[in-house]
């Protein structure tokens, strides 16, 4: 069994953003050989997400609308995490959109429905992140 691990940085310009992260997933399965398998991908921060969803601009735009509804940053008083930093809706936000994907690896390719694509999903942003990217198979 091969494995591959790698880091991807990210560092948004806006609090919050929606990044299509597929790309460079694929080019991390393409370095990594691996043709069966199956491949991980998480934030590794936690005012951050990776999910899977359709790219529609007008379906972010209701992410964005939807989770200020359920967890609205402002006012920053609102929140008992919040003294040292304003981020509690952040947190908030990471756990409803979730953590990390797995993905199938069939034939050297992410296994996906018509539509799916990855994201990183940035709650806390303007500055450096990562997420992380394993892939274990053959």
């Amino acid at each position: 069994m091969k494995t591959y691990r790698k880091e991807l940085w990210f560092e948004t310009t806006k609090r919050r953003e929606f990044i299509n992260i597929t790309r460079q997933i694929e080019q991390c399965l393409f370095e990594s050989g691996i043709h069966e398998g199956l491949l991980l991908c998480n934030a590794m921060h936690i005012t951050a997400s990776v999910f899977i969803n359709d790219d529609e601009s007008g379906l972010h735009q209701d992410f964005e609308k939807w989770l200020e509804k359920l967890a609205p940053e402002l006012p920053h008083s609102q929140y008992k995490h919040n003294g040292f930093e304003d981020n509690g809706d952040a947190h908030l936000k990471r756990q409803v959109m979730g953590r990390e994907v797995v993905v199938a690896v069939t034939y050297g390719k992410l296994d996906f429905g018509p539509w799916e694509q990855i994201f990183y999903g940035e709650f806390d942003g303007k500055r450096r992140k990562r997420i992380l990217v394993k892939i274990i198979g053959e």
